[in-house]
């Protein structure tokens, strides 16, 4: 009993949220159907626009400033020193099923040290707001003449409003001052409010060092021994030292960095001669990256020589000598290359950097961001525990963040967005974050939901609340509930089945691959650059969400994943130790009935050989069709079971939660547990890739991706069909021939078979 409340607490919930798109809310207006996955909120919207021939006291000048209030709800726009015509275009937005008023007082007020006096007034009737309905234009601002507070029309003094009432999909919601947020001041506005991040576009530069030309070591008389540094930004790579020991060494090696659009730093390249245990500066070449050319396949671009300059201190002032030495080298931006910031595992995007290398997308996944429950407290106000909550969602380049709902445990959010797809074996990340910007600290990650598009039914929406699952160093921990809505859409069912053929990665991947060692440090600086360029934005996506969205300490080795690996790696095998027993019992005739039915088949097999491959993808074919009644109704989520979370040990937690490099104990064994942990983490990553590829194995009749396994189902029964019309001898020596055929007929890419059952999902994005 105790192990099924545990397994419920962390299970997976189907919901019922009153929205168009699951079916349970039928109609609707236009708002309803055009965000059809959250549930409606009302709100009323005032925009205070500007004023005019505004007046107050002898001197006529005031310091003008608005004051909204609607019940107990009041919200206020900046001042203006000495200003009779201001201009403020700011919109409030109060909450429909807060409102505890019949009508709404927008008041001008004149800013005052003691008390600020009140220099006109317009009240709506709220029964008599309009409402406006998106795709509509928005409703037109109209002046309207100030009272003073006995009614009365005053001389002089307008303002220019506009009233109405909409939802969460009208275009003034996202820059709204909402009224949930009242305790925040206008300065903190900024960063409470929703936002669309895109990420810059990135490039992998490769610089390929071919030789140097003419150098002038300081010692004229020694043979130098030269090696080759280039930085770009944070990035330095060096290359070897060159083997032939002269004033002309040759390398030919490549050297690759990541680069992000608009390029703001040059490329460095420095020539050093190694003397003993020094390095001595030979010359330099500072290039900027806008002249470097885009290649988007594998031909080589033209190499070039380039200048290497010297600089020598001559009474503390920079002398530059000249002389005839060059560095020769070809650089390119490869646009061909897709620049990885996610785990291969669960990535969203696959496309190559360059645009004109994209193919046409596939369909629409459409997220409802609806709410949550349940969320733990993250700081303390007043003496209570409370959160300021808001989500991060990540698909491909684009970056969602909702707006924060400020003290609540249980927020609703009701925020819909959309992405194109141009891959269905993709995943997409949601994160639930503890807004602390206002309190002038960091955002603190609640949990995060990764959701694979390909086990997800194209057309249906799919309404759950997602555990948020957290590790913490006393263990295992639910944060709460996250409520999503998901609908992956189709626009050609053609088109997405043939992805299943092709190469999960663009050309250049294959024909000029990267090592694993080069791959993880471009993951690493690739996130280091995002993390800079979406914290310049406005509202920031600062480092620790960028960092917790992508995973970015997911390399680093823990006895935990280690464990759940091997698990995950039992499971795969079970079924050939489980085959193993059942031959074992049929040759000591446990069953003998069995034993003489296995007996007669396998005369018939002898006797006929070529019944022996179609029935057995017919076997396939029916064990698939059987299969299709238990395949899985819901989307993936965090498992503790497989994350091996559930019984950890605390000596464990401890070690995982250590710092890197580690603080316990000596010098000397600090270097041998970090030695440790890094093998370890190679080890790791090993034997979740075997684990990956048995669990694919396994998804093939599963129906996890019901397009894959339909797609596989049918190739059985093809197969087993052709099987039977054909020889087998015919098929033999066809397939025989095929698998010897002369390279000359082989090609770099990987085959259909191999691009297809890579595209099949695993159990790695259930992970923790």
């Amino acid at each position: 009993m105790q192990k099924g409340s545990i397994h419920e607490e962390f299970a997976l919930k189907q919901t019922a949220p009153k929205i168009v798109g699951s079916g349970v809310m039928i109609g609707g207006d236009k708002v309803t159907v055009a965000y059809d996955l959250v549930e409606q909120m009302e709100y009323l919207y005032v925009r205070v626009v500007k004023a005019k021939e505004l007046t107050k006291g002898v001197t006529g000048s005031c310091d003008p400033y608005v004051e909204v209030k609607v019940g107990n709800y009041k919200g206020i726009t900046k001042h203006f020193e000495k200003k009779i015509n201001p201009e403020w275009n700011y919109v409030f937005a109060f909450s429909q099923d807060r409102l505890q008023a019949s009508y709404i007082e927008v008041c001008v007020k004149d800013k005052d040290v003691v008390l600020d006096d009140m220099i006109g007034r317009v009240v709506f009737d709220l029964v008599d707001v309009p409402r406006r309905v998106p795709p509509d234009s928005s409703l037109a601002p109209q002046w309207y003449r100030l009272e003073d507070k006995r009614g009365e029309k005053l001389k002089k003094g307008e303002i220019m409003l506009a009233v109405w009432r909409g939802t969460q999909a009208d275009e003034a919601f996202s820059d709204a001052w909402h009224s949930d947020a009242a305790a925040v001041g206008s300065e903190g506005i900024s960063r409470i409010r929703g936002k669309v991040y895109l990420s810059p576009r990135l490039w992998y530069i490769r610089v390929n060092v071919i030789e140097c030309q003419d150098l002038l070591p300081s010692e004229k008389n020694r043979q130098p021994e030269c090696c080759v540094k280039v930085m770009c930004g944070n990035q330095v790579l060096k290359t070897k030292i060159s083997s032939i020991k002269s004033c002309n060494p040759m390398w030919n090696e490549d050297l690759v960095f990541v680069v992000a659009e608009p390029f703001e730093e040059p490329l460095v390249i420095t020539v050093e001669d190694k003397i003993g245990s020094n390095f001595e500066f030979l010359g330099k070449c500072v290039l900027p990256l806008s002249i470097v050319p885009r290649r988007l396949d594998n031909k080589p671009v033209p190499s070039k020589w380039h200048n290497l300059e010297k600089h020598t201190v001559v009474e503390g002032e920079k002398k530059e000598t000249k002389f005839a030495s060059k560095i020769h080298m070809r650089l390119s931006l490869d646009g061909g290359y897709h620049v990885l910031d996610e785990s291969i595992h669960y990535s969203s995007d696959f496309k190559p950097t360059s645009k004109l290398l994209w193919k046409s997308s596939i369909g629409l996944l459409e997220l409802g961001i609806i709410s949550a429950t349940g969320l733990s407290a993250m700081k303390s106000k007043d003496g209570r525990g409370t959160t300021d909550a808001y989500c991060v969602a990540k698909y491909g380049p684009k970056w969602v963040r909702t707006r924060t709902i400020i003290d609540s445990l249980s927020p609703q959010w009701n925020e819909q967005y959309t992405w194109e797809v141009h891959d269905p074996c993709t995943v997409i990340t949601v994160g639930v974050f503890d807004n602390g910007y206002l309190q002038g600290g960091k955002c603190t990650s609640i949990g995060k939901v990764r959701i694979r598009l390909s086990t997800l039914e194209t057309e249906k929406v799919y309404t759950h609340s997602y555990p948020l699952i957290v590790l913490h160093p006393s263990g295992v921990k639910k944060m709460g509930e996250v409520q999503l809505a998901v609908r992956f859409s189709c626009t050609s069912y053609v088109n997405m089945l043939s992805k299943y053929t092709q190469p999960l990665f663009p050309k250049m991947h294959y024909a000029h691959p990267m090592s694993i060692s080069q791959q993880d440090f471009l993951r690493f600086q690739t996130i280091q650059i995002l993390s800079t360029r979406l914290g310049r934005a406005e509202p920031p996506l600062k480092k620790e969400v960028v960092d917790y969205m992508l995973d970015a300490g997911s390399h680093i080795w823990s006895v935990r994943r280690a464990k759940a690996n091997f698990f995950r790696l039992i499971y795969v095998v079970s079924p050939l130790l489980a085959i193993g027993k059942w031959f074992d019992q049929i040759c000591h005739w446990k069953n003998p009935l069995t034993t003489i039915l296995i007996h007669i088949l396998f005369v018939i097999f002898v006797l006929y050989p070529a019944l022996i491959v179609p029935t057995f993808f017919l076997y396939l074919f029916l064990i698939g069709i059987w299969y299709y009644r238990l395949k899985p109704i819901h989307p993936p989520h965090m498992d503790i079971h497989i994350s091996h979370a559930h019984g950890v040990f605390p000596d464990d937690l401890d070690e995982e939660f250590d710092t890197f490099p580690t603080s316990r104990g000596s010098d000397k064994v600090r270097m041998r547990y970090d030695r440790l942990r890094s093998i370890g983490g190679r080890i790791q990553t090993v034997i979740g890739d075997l684990a990956t590829q048995g669990e694919r194995f396994h998804s093939l009749l599963s129906w996890r991706d019901p397009r894959a396994s339909a797609l596989f189902v049918t190739f059985c029964l093809f197969a087993a069909i052709v099987m039977y019309v054909t020889p087998f001898q015919v098929v033999a020596l066809l397939i025989g021939i095929y698998v010897l055929r002369h390279p000359r007929f082989r090609h770099k890419l990987p085959s259909l078979s191999t691009s297809f059952f890579k595209r099949l999902p695993a159990r790695a994005d259930c992970m923790l």
